[in-house]
């Protein structure tokens, strides 16, 4: 038993077909990066950069350490962004603009651990300088102020508890001169406790006398090292830098969209690229390809290539077309200028057979203009007028085509289809309508396809499929070469069957023996029997013999006997006589 191999299944997401997408439209997402580069340059000339002042403060801390990781400079940043100190800016500066607004037009930024920048944008440099200046001194004021402050409660803390200290010196004194007082009768352990007592309470108080004093002098290397140590200045204004900067976001910004659009599109909108999805989904053949037309400079050198490769595959077609006079057409989907171009070029090689005409029934008279602009000498004809011997029709299989009117054009045809033009969909109904039509196709020709697809075209599941070009028709066999074949064959069946099967051989009844009493005289001879009639054998013609029907025994009666006990003795002599005088006779 064979099987089937399985097919694999198709990958949910191709990544080389998605390279390729992104590949063939480099033209969309190279316009939309260039369109980014020149926004972000025009935001750069049109909305310049404000005046910007810089000032620089390095700060001290009261309780800074090595091992500080920045919580310290970013508290002084939080607090640099806060109302007060935009407010007491404002008032150095004597403005009335209101603190959240002065507050959107400058930032701090902490370099260090002790050094913060403050940058403040305004209307002119004098202004922004102005502003840094006011804004770096009331920061270092309240930062001075709140160190001070921390200094004074710590130092007034340090009184209380040694004021504290004092009246509880002043009890134990009171309780030593009372225990004095008993004279002989004073308690000695209680003398020395209190002593002792008195000499720690007089050490604390006099720690706590030089504590205040220490505290009360405050923080000097806080009020002193906190300073301004880059005046604030005004930056130069870097146009090109600006400017190139801005074109550089723009183009990021552009390029990363236009990616992000066409992989989406190529996603979405599944529009076979590759020469093996474009045969698969046509149900034929690539036989040949053909560049697109040439953009920009580009056709100044290369012009004279594309029509040495457009006339070569002319000629290719060409002898597909020699081979059988029937009429064929070229059907285009979404490359009328290249079909056009390709159908004057095949009957220019055709003339020199005999008459040829071209039938345009392309929407736009491609054919036509084309032929006028070259100057051809090929007849072009509509799809309503007369025509030569040898016909190439142009058509297309573009959405909204007349699909009943394409066998008017060429019983097969050549599908010349632009890769990527067409979705999945469309090139099943192109491949669906044809069918229905009874227009084999012969190959397709592929418009600019991708330059590194390296897929082949060829579709090997059938003969039917697989064959490149014009298959022919095979002629039907004649009613008499059928008949004559058919009799050679019964008779070959007739012949074969006689050898195989073996003859039937046919045996004699067996006829019964009888006994001589039931043996009965033969019969005279009979005639023979009248036409249609049906002859019995003799032995088939004895009488029937009869027996007497079986009768089922009586049921015996019982009987008591002396003692009071059933009997069935009478019953069973009755009917043992009977079998006894059988058995004597």
């Amino acid at each position: 038993m064979t099987t089937t191999p399985e097919t694999p299944a198709a990958p949910l997401f191709d990544l080389s077909r998605l390279f390729i997408a992104i590949r063939r439209r480099k033209r969309t997402w190279l316009a939309t990066a260039l369109l980014g580069l020149i926004a972000g340059a025009a935001v750069a000339v049109a909305l310049p950069a404000p005046p910007t002042a810089v000032a620089k403060v390095i700060v001290v801390h009261q309780d800074d350490s090595p091992t500080d990781s920045g919580t310290l400079m970013r508290t002084d940043v939080a607090v640099l962004q806060t109302t007060a100190i935009a407010e007491g800016a404002l008032k150095k500066l004597r403005s009335t603009d209101t603190p959240e607004n002065f507050m959107k037009n400058y930032a701090g930024l902490g370099l260090t651990n002790n050094v913060l920048q403050i940058t403040v944008k305004a209307k002119s440099n004098e202004e922004a300088v102005a502003q840094a200046q006011a804004l770096a001194d009331t920061f270092i004021a309240d930062h001075v102020k709140r160190s001070q402050a921390a200094a004074a409660a710590q130092s007034q803390a340090i009184l209380d508890q040694r004021k504290n200290a004092q009246d509880e010196l002043g009890k134990v004194e009171q309780q030593i001169v009372e225990e004095e007082g008993k004279g002989r009768q004073a308690s000695q352990p209680t003398l020395e406790n209190l002593y002792s007592r008195r000499a720690a309470l007089t050490a604390q108080i006099s720690d706590f006398t030089s504590r205040a004093q220490q505290a009360g002098i405050g923080s000097p290397q806080v009020a002193a090292g906190t300073q301004i140590v880059d005046a604030p200045r005004a930056l130069p204004k870097a146009f090109l830098k600006t400017t190139a900067t801005d074109a550089g976001v723009g183009f990021a910004l552009g390029l990363f969209l236009g990616l992000a659009l066409v992989a989406v599109s190529a996603v979405s909108r599944d529009r076979p690229v590759l020469r093996r999805e474009i045969s698969t989904n046509l149900g034929a053949s690539v036989i040949a390809q053909l560049p697109s037309k040439l953009r920009g400079p580009a056709r100044l050198w290369r012009r004279s290539r594309a029509v040495s490769e457009r006339k070569r595959v002319a000629t290719t077609l060409v002898r597909l077309v020699k081979k059988d006079p029937r009429p064929v057409s070229l059907l285009e989907l979404g490359a009328p200028k290249v079909v056009a171009a390709l159908a004057l070029d095949m009957a220019g090689e055709l003339a020199a057979d005999g008459a040829v005409s071209v039938i345009d029934d392309l929407p736009g008279e491609d054919v036509r203009k084309l032929a006028q602009e070259t100057k051809s000498e090929v007849t072009v004809v509509g799809a309503g007028d007369e025509a030569g011997e040898l016909r190439i029709g142009v058509g297309t299989v573009s959405p909204g085509t007349a699909w009943t009117d394409l066998e008017h054009l060429g019983k097969e045809t050549v599908l010349v289809v632009k890769a990527g033009h067409a979705n999945t969909l469309w090139l099943h109904t192109v491949a669906r309508q044809l069918a229905d039509q009874g227009i084999p196709v012969i190959g397709v020709v592929v418009v600019d396809p991708d330059p590194r697809d390296k897929s082949d075209g060829t579709l090997w599941d059938g003969l039917h499929t697989a064959l490149r070009g014009r298959g022919g028709e095979t002629p039907a066999p004649a009613p008499v070469e059928r008949e004559d074949r058919l009799d050679e064959l019964v008779a070959r069946v007739a012949e074969r069957v006689a050898k195989t099967e073996q003859p039937t051989r046919r045996f004699a009844p067996v006829r019964p023996v009888l006994p001589p009493a039931l043996a009965t005289p033969k019969p005279p001879s009979s005639p023979l029997p009248a036409p249609g009639t049906v002859s019995v054998p003799d032995h088939l013609n004895a009488p029937t013999k009869k027996f007497a029907p079986v009768k089922p025994p009586k049921r015996p009666t019982p009987f008591k006997r002396d003692h009071g006990e059933p009997s069935h003795k009478g019953d069973l002599d009755a009917d043992l006589e009977p079998e006894k005088s059988a058995e004597v006779s």
